[in-house]
């Protein structure tokens, strides 16, 4: 299976709201690098930061989605509800990593719209 059909098919269970089988998709050692935000390191890591931010899953709109080699850059908008409960939109570029067919690797450059 292509990188960028494993990203897809991972994205599909954190749209319906299926945290751990995206996770299953993911590496160990899995690194999330949230430019100018932060970094996850593991899964348990990622994992808790998709329980505080993906309490409601989020809406994904994929633009253009790149695939190199190991890597898979994706562009696009993605929606989230606060924890006030309003939505917030973001303009996303994600760059993806992966070993093995799994996802090893994200750098994620992730700007809020006013």
């Amino acid at each position: 299976m292509k990188n960028t059909t494993i990203l897809h098919t991972a994205n599909e269970f954190v749209s319906k709201g299926d945290n751990e089988s995206f996770l299953a998709y993911c590496t160990p050692q899995t690194k999330w690098v949230f430019v100018g935000d932060r970094i996850l390191n593991g899964k348990d890591e990622v994992r808790a930061y998709m329980q505080e931010y993906y309490k409601e899953p989020p809406v994904f709109n994929v633009e253009k989605t790149i695939e190199e080699g190991d890597f898979v850059t994706v562009t696009g908008e993605i929606r989230l509800r606060s924890k006030i409960g309003k939505y917030e939109n973001f303009d996303y570029c994600d760059i993806w990593r992966f070993e093995d067919g799994k996802i090893a690797e994200l750098k994620a450059f992730v700007i809020q719209k006013p």
